[in-house]
């Protein structure tokens, strides 16, 4: 972890208020990423660094799950619009 990065918190940026559905997806993928790099990285020395990992993975699976969330979302939302222009067409 470099001297400038915060403790236990992900080195990605923030997510913009007018960010899209897309926008939020890349952010959160990155937030995946760095998230599993420090799960992988470094060693065990001691119960605190233990802790940290499994808060790390913790973290993790949060933001599988919004990640997912988002995916299911816009499939949702293009099948939506698929059905829309169908009916159109009729």
């Amino acid at each position: 972890m470099s001297q400038s990065e915060p403790k236990n918190e992900p080195a990605v940026p923030a997510i913009p208020e007018n960010a899209n559905r897309g926008e939020v997806l890349d952010l959160l993928e990155d937030a995946i990423n760095e998230t599993h790099r420090k799960i992988e990285s470094g060693r065990v020395y001691d119960p605190e660094n233990e802790k940290v990992r499994q808060g790390w993975m913790r973290v993790l699976g949060y933001l599988a799950g919004q990640y997912r969330q988002l995916l299911k979302d816009k499939d949702l939302d293009e099948l939506a619009e698929r059905i829309e222009a169908l009916e159109e067409n009729q």
